[in-house]
């Protein structure tokens, strides 16, 4: 019982709807066909196939000696748009009882046709497995949408290119239900492009005096979101074409909307008529890869020029934008903004008669082994829901839990000031929740020490504060279009240590002449100590000093406020210091405003708007400066890092 069930042939459905799509699937469907004992076979055929104006193409699938089982007449003439969605409509309204009728294992359907778009909607609600080819290509057109639908339909890819096969995998497609196979078209064409009797297809195509490389393939198809200018761009290239003065094979448009103004521009211009043309409506495939094969160039938008010409190493001009995003070779001239006939008639010039390396970007003539092979692992006993691998996503569930809504989003900011470290719990509204502020130790050891202490104790606090901790945010910045700059480690603007002078006083971050050395507060408290040291820093009116007591920044400017031109000489150095660091970062980012905040940012501002008036730019010396009056401007500045960067990703 088991053996027979693992010997049952797979029930492989065929459905073609147009030439093109046929001479990708036509190679699937002979090694199915070769392979009796795995497969059956059942052929449905759709679309342009059974019209008469697009050639009856059906007739060389039974050429091929193809048994069709279903022929279904689902074109609405009118090569318009709503001719398309009634197409789709009554492919829909036809497709149920063939699918019911021949109950297939598994449908396989090609690229990016809305007749394809309804085999897999119909096949997909009957609960029939999808085989996909040609899916995660990029051609810039309507095509792509309906190509990734299908894909999106689709149980199981066979795609062309490494590239494809990444966008399926980026689309949420299990990668190991995609398989890299390479266009099957590729099999046929690499095995048969060396035919001895290539002249005599040639000449029956365009005539006896035609030589090899000496003509020109010309296949241009509408764009169905810009009809008006596809039709104009192929009105511009038969001109073009005429003007080139070279044997030229026309092949009609397929049956989008559009179709129908191209004819008539075609037929107005008399190109069926013209004795350099020769039109028509199908060339079978083999006898088309003779053609392309040997031109002089291929011309046009058609897929066949981005994705077999390359094969031969053919000349290509790639009109307008339908295969805007395809990855070709470099047999391609692309010319998407195809406006001029002159434009064209150039790139014909260009490319003519040029031979180029053959590419196998889209295959290497083994694409239909991959596939049968892959066909035969399919487990029908699998689920037949298919399942989406999306990449993993950090899931904030706020709403359910009452927690989440109840608790303030916070930062905590840190302020390394000169004299004292401060941390603070900022919440959300800018609204300081708890501060914290202990005295600056001297060496960098224990000032980590006290940080990492100082956070410790804050985050234990939060808890109980019920404030949710986000991030700690450390430093001020620049702000530009109303958004902090953060810098690419999150280190922008450390703006204490741009080097003033090259011999200047030691900065604590181990260099020479930063800001920091000469205006901080602790380079202030280390000038104030100097002269109180050398018994220089007390004047009349100032309270007695004792040389144990902590002498710091503002016993300096007391002092120089009472005349003391020691203090004062200190000061004025800082503010130039001050004031030609801010006069490089204007010449550096323009801004329109410079805001200068902490204790000392008053003594600072007006010596600092005068290094601006005499040593900035002309489009600078005009820049204010101004003092923050908010209260804690560092900290307040520090927690906005925080709550800006992760409540913008987060919500």
């Amino acid at each position: 019982m088991e053996e027979n069930k693992a010997k049952r042939k797979l029930r492989v459905c065929v459905a073609t709807c147009n030439r093109a799509d046929y001479s990708k699937l036509a190679p699937i469907m002979f090694g199915i066909k070769a392979n009796p004992d795995e497969f059956e076979l059942e052929v449905v055929v759709l679309g342009s196939h059974l019209i008469d104006d697009y050639g009856n193409t059906f007739r060389m699938i039974e050429q091929d000696d193809f048994d069709i089982g279903s022929k279904l007449h689902t074109i609405v003439r009118g090569e318009d748009e709503a001719a398309m969605v009634e197409s789709v409509g009554l492919a829909l309204v036809k497709l149920p009882d063939v699918l019911h009728r021949l109950r297939p294992d598994i449908l396989v359907i090609h690229g990016d046709r809305f007749d394809a778009l309804a085999l897999a909607t119909a096949a997909a609600l009957m609960n029939i497995r999808i085989l996909h080819l040609e899916g995660g290509e990029v051609s810039g057109t309507i095509d792509d949408s309906i190509r990734h639908a299908i894909s999106k339909l689709a149980h199981y890819h066979a795609c062309c290119t490494r590239t494809a096969e990444q966008h399926l995998i980026a689309m949420c497609e299990d990668h190991t239900r995609i398989l890299l196979a390479g266009c099957p078209s590729y099999d046929k064409l690499l095995a048969a492009h060396h035919r001895d009797d290539y002249m005599d297809i040639i000449r029956n195509w365009l005539g006896d005096n035609v030589k090899e490389h000496d003509y020109i393939v010309a296949l241009q198809h509408p764009v169905t979101t810009d009809i008006k200018n596809s039709v104009k761009i192929y009105e511009l290239m038969l001109d073009a074409l005429i003007s080139f003065n070279k044997k030229t094979l026309v092949l009609f448009p397929n049956i989008d909307a559009g179709s129908k103004e191209m004819v008539r521009v075609m037929r107005k211009k008399g190109v069926e008529q013209h004795p350099n043309f020769r039109a028509v409506k199908h060339v079978p495939f083999e006898q088309f890869i003779q053609l392309v094969c040997h031109a002089g160039a291929m011309i046009g938008n058609s897929s066949c020029g981005v994705r077999e010409a390359g094969a031969f190493g053919t000349p290509v001009i790639n009109l307008g934008s339908r295969q805007t995003g395809r990855e070709t070779g470099e047999n391609v001239l692309h010319v998407r903004d195809a406006d001029t006939q002159n434009k064209i008639y150039h790139a014909l010039e260009l490319q003519f008669g040029k031979r180029y390396p053959c590419s196998k970007i889209y295959g290497d003539g083994n694409a239909v082994p991959r596939i049968l092979k892959f066909l035969q692992t399919i487990d029908l006993d699998e689920p037949l829901q298919k399942t989406f691998c999306f990449p993993p996503v950090k899931e904030w569930d706020i709403s359910q839990d009452i927690d989440h809504i109840l608790e303030t989003q916070s930062a905590l900011a840190v302020d390394l000031g000169g004299t004292n470290l401060r941390v603070a719990i900022v919440s959300m509204r800018g609204k300081m929740v708890k501060k914290y502020t202990q005295a600056n130790p001297k060496t960098y050891e224990t000032r980590m020490e006290l940080i990492l202490k100082m956070c410790t104790e804050a985050v234990i606090d939060a808890v109980h504060l019920n404030c949710r901790i986000l991030g700690v945010g450390i430093g001020g910045g620049i702000i530009q279009h109303n958004e902090l700059i953060h810098g690419s480690t999150f280190c922008a603007a450390e703006l204490g240590h741009i080097m003033v002078s090259l011999d200047g006083p030691e900065c604590m971050c181990g260099s020479r002449g930063c800001i920091e050395a000469y205006a901080s507060g602790m380079a202030l408290q280390k000038e104030a100590k100097r002269l109180h040291d050398e018994e220089l820093l007390e004047v009349d009116g100032m309270v007695d000093l004792k040389k144990a007591e902590s002498v710091s920044a503002i016993h300096l400017i007391n002092a120089a406020r009472l005349g003391n031109r020691k203090a004062e000489a200190v000061l004025r150095t800082a503010g130039m210091a001050l004031g030609v660091g801010i006069v490089n970062i204007l010449h550096m980012v323009n801004p329109s405003l410079v805001i200068l905040s902490g204790v000392l940012a008053a003594h600072y501002q007006a010596p600092v708007q005068q290094v601006i008036g005499q040593r900035a730019l002309t489009s600078a010396q005009n820049i204010q400066v101004l003092t923050s009056d908010l209260e804690e401007p560092a900290l307040l500045g520090a927690a906005s890092m925080v709550l800006d960067y992760t409540t913008r990703r987060i919500y």
